[in-house]
């Protein structure tokens, strides 16, 4: 299966699909309880389409989801071949839908066809809680609204740091170190005051301004990446021939011969 093309007759998933996601991960977790919630995995599929080399699931799955033989110590791992199967199928189905957003042409994020990254607003779910059910909650710290999707995000660059080098052309090194950028700064703690909710007009204030901005200098520089590696297309790997002995050298081979008297004979 070819992971990196579109196919504009696949449907795309439904809340009740992400349900079924969140659902498998949950089990997963039950087995390996580092497992990540669905908006790291968002994240990090974002970067995979990024990359400038195409990743096969083969590679990545057990990056993301520490997925191990049954039994495997440290590792998490599907209940049953269908389970697996599932989860692949609604994975590539929200693949397909990234790829599709980011080659979209848009001149504006609010644009139907733009990418629009599965995140949640923790802080906001909570504060819109009654009084009693916030206070059984405790003082947990929650992420700031984004964070956890820019951290699957910047996950998977690090996990394949040579795909994420920097390119000689200087100008390119400008565009990829400003999108890095963009990314790393969402996922800092939002630290302004929360004037805003995120998803509803009438919600408790749960986010910034400056966050609210940042999330989308964030989703453009997801653009620029995936149209900087596209332009240069994936690494070509440098071939070093070894050095040829001089003639009345020793020869390498360790014989203790000239070079001219052994292998270059």
């Amino acid at each position: 299966m070819n992971i990196n093309l579109t196919d504009p007759d696949l449907p795309t998933l439904t809340p009740e699909e992400f349900d079924e996601i969140d659902a498998i991960l949950d089990d997963l977790r039950s087995r390996y309880d580092e497992t990540p919630q669905w908006e790291f995995c968002e994240g990090f599929m974002a970067a995979l389409i990024c990359c400038r080399r195409l990743i096969a699931p083969s590679e990545y799955l057990s990056v993301l989801l520490a997925i191990g033989e049954p039994g495997e110590e440290d590792a998490g791992s599907f209940a049953t071949e269908g389970q697996a199967a599932r989860f692949m199928a609604l994975w590539l189905r929200r693949w397909n839908e990234v790829v599709r957003a980011l080659d979209a042409e848009i001149d504006s994020l609010d644009d139907e066809a733009a990418y629009q990254p599965e995140v949640m607003d923790l802080r906001g779910a909570v504060a819109a809680l009654p009084d009693e059910e916030r206070a059984a909650m405790g003082q947990e710290a929650l992420p700031s609204f984004a964070q956890v999707w820019a951290l699957g995000f910047m996950f998977a660059v690090e996990a394949w740091p040579e795909e994420w080098a920097p390119p000689r052309d200087k100008e390119a090194v400008k565009w990829l170190d400003g999108a890095l950028d963009a990314m790393v700064a969402l996922t800092e703690d939002d630290a302004e005051v929360p004037t805003i909710s995120a998803f509803s007009d009438d919600g408790p204030p749960s986010v910034s301004v400056k966050r609210l901005n940042a999330f989308a200098d964030a989703i453009w520089a997801v653009y620029d990446l995936r149209e900087l590696w596209r332009n240069f297309g994936p690494r070509i790997e440098t071939v070093h021939a070894a050095a040829t002995p001089g003639r009345n050298d020793p020869c390498s081979c360790g014989s203790g011969k000239k070079y001219k008297k052994c292998c270059g004979a």
